[in-house]
């Protein structure tokens, strides 16, 4: 499974998923990638930005939307353990 945290900088809510990832990944043995929306955008890719960008953090899972604002941390080591 891949999972990609989407984050911008200076987001304080992205910083705190990003640590809890870290946390959650780490246990269970898995990596994740981060990808800055802004970044990706000035780029030239929009699309993320424009799909996510007003509910950041995101929470991919195998490209498909998983979890907004907040890690649903029981939800994911669920999904990460089928």
């Amino acid at each position: 499974m891949r999972i990609v945290l989407l984050t911008r900088a200076g987001c304080s809510a992205c910083a705190a998923a990003r640590s809890d990832l870290e946390r959650i990944c780490g246990e269970l043995g898995h990596g994740f990638d981060e990808v800055d929306v802004d970044e990706r955008a000035g780029a030239g890719d929009r699309e993320l930005r424009a799909e996510y960008g007003d509910r950041l953090p995101v929470i991919l899972l195998d490209g498909a939307e998983h979890s907004y604002w907040t890690v649903d941390e029981p939800r994911l080591r669920a999904d990460l353990l089928k």
